[in-house]
């Protein structure tokens, strides 16, 4: 990280919530969080991509879909033509629960499953009676749980 200063190490990483902006609508990690424009997770890191490396990856396939709020740190990204090759700067299992994962464990646990592009092509939804959304705050969605098995 720039303000990172290798003689000190107390108080060197990017802690707390912080947000992450989508720069692109054409994104599987936004429509997992139900196209969003940005969303709010947890770091916890010292470490970041180079910017200046940036256009090396993207000559390669890979595309930063999203950034943090002053556009300089580079916070998701997505590797083109691949079923589900994601990455994120933030920490995801922070918020994931056993019924409820977050939405980069979903995606990840669709694709293994080879349901992902279902998922995505219906809206993101498990049915069409599927209400239970990441920002319900329910944690433990009992009717939807029931309809999980006929959805896919």
């Amino acid at each position: 990280m720039p303000e990172h200063n290798p003689g000190q190490m107390g108080g060197t990483m990017r802690l707390g919530k912080r947000r992450t902006i989508f720069k692109t609508s054409n994104s599987i990690m936004r429509k997992l969080y139900g196209d969003a424009e940005y969303v709010e997770e947890r770091h916890r890191h010292r470490f970041e991509v180079n910017p200046e490396l940036k256009s090396h990856f993207e000559d390669k396939g890979f595309r930063f879909v999203g950034q943090d709020v002053e556009g300089e740190r580079m916070e998701i990204i997505e590797l083109d033509d691949h079923p589900y090759f994601v990455g994120v700067q933030y920490h995801p299992e922070f918020t994931s629960r056993p019924i409820k994962p977050s939405p980069p464990y979903l995606g990840l646990l669709l694709a293994a499953a080879g349901k992902l592009q279902g998922y995505l092509q219906k809206g993101c939804r498990l049915s069409p009676r599927d209400v239970y959304s990441d920002r319900s705050g329910s944690s433990t969605p009992d009717s939807e749980i029931s309809e999980i098995p006929t959805c896919y």
